[in-house]
C-alpha cells in the first residue's frame, strides 16, 4: 500500500448523497470527472473487473457468444427504428467534419441486429444469442448518486435471435437463470418484478431489482408472491354498476373549492349524503397534462381519476413514452379556454373535442361522480360514467399504495424501494421488421426473426453491492468480487513485524490469495480505519502480539475476531477464506 494509487478520505465528499457514492469516493475506488462521468482508480477498478468477469462467466456458460460493437454509432440504423426522434435529449449526438450525424450508443439493439441481417439467412442458423460488456451514454438530464445513475456506464446488453415465439421464450428463460446465476454469484439481494418495457418496446419484460432504501425504482409485491415495478403494476378494477334508475346529474354551486378537501367538505355541509359522509374517493379529479413528443410538439392530455389519488409521473410516463409528461402552466391553460382551472369536468373532453380523456381504471361504467361542472363555482353531482361521459380510454397513471390488492389475487401489496441491476425483454418483431432481418424457413418462405434483449448494469452492480454491503466504518464486499482476499496490517514500529508480515503476504499468494498489504508508515489507527473502509473480507493483522507468536484474524463482515499462532497461520486464513 505504500506505492498503491490509493487516497482515502475521512469525511463524505459534499455532492454525496447516498451510501455508495460516499464510500466509493472516501475509499479511494473512484474519482468525478464530471457531472455522472467517473475514474476507476486501482481498487475501484479490481472489484469493477472482478463483476465484469462473474457476468462473463456465466453469459459464456450459458453458451452466448461475445462480440464488441463501437460506442461511435451512425444516425442511419437509429433513425430507421425511430429512436433517434424518440430517445430526444437523452441521446449522446454529434458531428464528424463532413457534417454526417453520429451518436453515442445509449444501447445497440439495432447494431446487433443489423449485424445478424448480413451474417445469416436461414432458419437453420438459429437460434443465435450474442453479448457485448459495453460502455454506454445518455444524457441524463440529473446524474446522481455516483455511479449508479450516470452518463457514461458499462452495460452488458445480449439479444436472442429465434425463428418463432417458442424459440423467443426458451431464450428468454435461458437468460433468466443465468441472470439469477449472476446476482447469486455478485452477492446481491435481489427481487424479480414484472416490469415495463418502456422505449425498449417488446411485450414480456421483467425487472432484477436490488433491494435498497435509496434506489429510484419503486416496486411492490405480495405476501402471495406476486412482485412488480410500480409501473407495471395493473389496477383490479370494481364492477360495473347498473344505470338503470340511478339519480340524474345535478348542478350545484360550490364557491370557493378548487381543491379536493375543500370540494368534499362543502359537500357534506350542504348536500349531505344519507347512507354515509362524501370522501375525496367520490370525487373525479381531472388532472391536465402537457406532454412533450420526440419531434418537439407539444399536445394536452387530461387524466381522470378518483379524488383520493395522485398520479404518478413515473407510472404516467411510463404509458405516455416516448412523450414526456409534465403539469399545465398557466400559459398552457390559455390555450384551452374551455378548462376552467379548479372545475373542469368531463363534459368537455374527449379526443373529438381536441383533449384526450383517459380514465384509471376505478372509473368504470354506473360509478356515480362529484366533479367539476366547467364553470367557476360550480360542481356537478351524480355525473355516471357511460351514461353522462364516455372516456377515450384507461390509463394507469395513478399512485399505487400499501394495501391495494395484487392483480393476481395474492393478497395486499406492500411497496418497496430498489435498484435496477438486470431487465430482461421479449423484444419480439419490432427491430427485425424496422430492419428488415429475415431469413428463409425450412418451406423456403421468408420470416421474420423474433427477437429479446437483456442487460445488466455492470458498473452499477458495483454500486449495488455497495448499498447492500455495508456499515457505518465502511465497505464490506463479497469475497467474489472484493479486491482482495486478505488484508494485512502492519502495526508499529519493529522492523520484525513488517518482515513476518510480508513473508506472510508472500505465502498467502503462493498459496493463490489475492493478498492487500498495509506496509505505510502511518499510525495503527489510520492503518485500522482504512483496513475497515476498504472492505476486504479478511483483515488479518500482525502487531504487538507477534513477539508471543501471534496474529489476529479478523472477518470484516461479522466483525469476528481469533488469535491463531503465527505456526498456524496460514491454514487458518485459508479457512477463513474459504479454502
Amino acid at each position: 500500500m505504500s506505492t498503491l494509487f490509493l487516497r482515502t478520505l475521512r469525511e463524505d465528499p459534499a455532492d454525496a448523497e447516498v451510501p455508495s457514492h460516499k464510500l466509493l469516493v472516501r475509499a479511494g475506488l473512484v474519482r468525478r470527472v464530471a457531472p455522472g462521468v467517473f475514474t476507476w482508480l486501482p481498487l475501484g477498478y479490481l472489484v469493477y473487473r472482478n463483476v465484469e468477469r462473474i457476468v462473463r462467466e456465466e453469459m459464456d456458460a450459458a453458451g452466448f457468444q461475445e462480440v464488441h460493437f463501437p460506442a461511435l454509432l451512425p444516425r442511419e440504423p437509429y433513425e430507421a427504428t425511430g429512436r433517434w426522434t424518440e430517445y430526444g435529449e437523452t441521446l449522446m449526438r454529434l458531428q464528424d467534419r463532413k457534417g454526417a450525424d453520429y451518436l453515442l450508443g445509449p444501447t445497440h439493439e439495432e447494431m446487433f441486429t443489423l449485424l445478424v441481417k448480413g451474417e445469416y439467412s436461414s432458419y437453420k442458423d438459429l437460434p443465435l444469442v450474442i453479448y457485448q460488456i459495453q460502455t454506454k451514454y445518455r444524457d441524463e438530464a440529473r446524474p446522481r448518486a455516483g455511479i449508479l445513475r450516470g452518463r457514461e456506464f458499462v452495460m452488458k446488453d445480449s439479444y436472442s435471435f429465434d425463428i418463432d415465439d417458442e424459440g423467443l421464450q426458451r431464450s428468454y428463460d435461458r437468460h433468466r437463470d443465468a441472470y439469477i446465476k449472476t446476482f447469486d454469484r455478485l452477492g446481491l439481494d435481489y427481487v424479480i418484478v414484472s416490469a415495463m418495457s418502456g422505449a425498449m418496446g417488446g411485450s414480456a419484460s421483467e425487472e432484477f431489482l436490488a433491494p435498497c432504501e435509496s434506489g429510484e425504482d419503486t416496486f411492490v409485491r405480495s405476501d402471495g408472491g406476486y412482485a412488480a415495478n410500480v409501473e407495471a403494476v395493473v389496477t383490479v378494477p370494481p364492477a360495473e354498476v347498473p344505470i338503470e334508475g340511478l339519480p340524474a346529474a345535478h348542478v350545484e354551486d360550490t364557491p370557493d373549492t378548487p381543491t379536493i378537501e375543500s370540494l368534499v367538505d362543502l359537500a357534506n355541509a350542504r348536500f349531505p349524503r344519507a347512507d354515509r359522509p362524501w370522501t375525496a374517493a367520490d370525487t373525479l379529479k381531472n388532472v391536465v397534462l402537457r406532454l412533450e413528443h420526440p419531434d418537439g410538439t407539444t399536445s394536452a392530455l387530461v387524466v381522470g381519476l378518483p379524488g383520493d389519488r395522485e398520479v404518478d409521473m413515473k407510472r404516467l410516463e411510463a404509458q405516455v413514452s416516448p412523450a414526456v409528461p409534465s403539469p399545465f402552466e398557466e400559459a398552457d391553460f390559455a390555450a384551452y379556454p374551455q378548462l376552467v382551472k379548479g372545475y373542469i369536468g368531463p363534459q368537455v373532453l374527449g379526443e373529438d373535442r381536441g383533449i384526450p380523456y383517459l380514465v384509471d381504471p376505478r372509473v368504470v361504467s354506473g360509478t356515480a361522480w362529484i366533479t367539476g361542472a366547467n364553470e367557476q363555482g360550480k360542481h356537478v353531482f351524480d355525473l355516471v360514467c357511460g351514461r353522462d361521459f364516455t372516456p377515450d380510454g384507461t390509463i394507469e397513471a395513478a399512485e399505487v399504495r400499501d394495501g391495494d390488492p395484487a392483480p393476481d389475487g395474492s393478497g395486499a401489496l406492500h411497496s418497496a424501494r430498489g435498484i435496477e441491476i438486470g431487465h430482461i425483454f421479449q423484444l419480439g418483431r419490432k427491430y427485425a421488421e424496422a430492419l428488415d432481418l429475415t431469413v428463409l424457413d425450412e418451406n423456403g418462405k421468408s420470416r421474420v426473426v423474433t427477437m429479446g434483449s437483456y442487460g445488466i448494469g455492470v458498473s452499477r452492480a458495483v454500486a449495488a453491492i455497495a448499498e447492500q454491503h455495508h456499515d457505518d466504518k465502511g465497505l464490506i464486499w463479497p469475497r467474489e468480487v472484493a479486491p482482495a482476499d486478505v488484508h494485512i496490517v502492519a502495526t508499529g514500529k519493529d522492523a520484525a513485524v513488517f518482515e513476518k508480515a510480508e513473508e506472510l503476504a508472500i505465502a498467502l499468494e503462493d498459496e493463490g490469495l489475492r493478498v492487500l498489504y498495509d506496509d505505510r508508515k502511518v499510525s495503527p489507527g489510520v492503518k485500522f480505519n482504512d483496513s475497515e473502509l476498504l472492505g476486504v473480507p479478511t483483515i488479518v493483522v500482525v502487531g504487538k502480539r507477534l513477539v508471543d507468536g501471534m496474529i489476529e484474524i479478523k472477518d470484516r463482515a461479522s466483525g469476528d475476531r481469533e488469535e491463531v499462532e503465527l505456526t498456524a497461520a496460514i491454514p487458518a486464513i485459508l479457512a477463513a477464506c474459504g479454502r
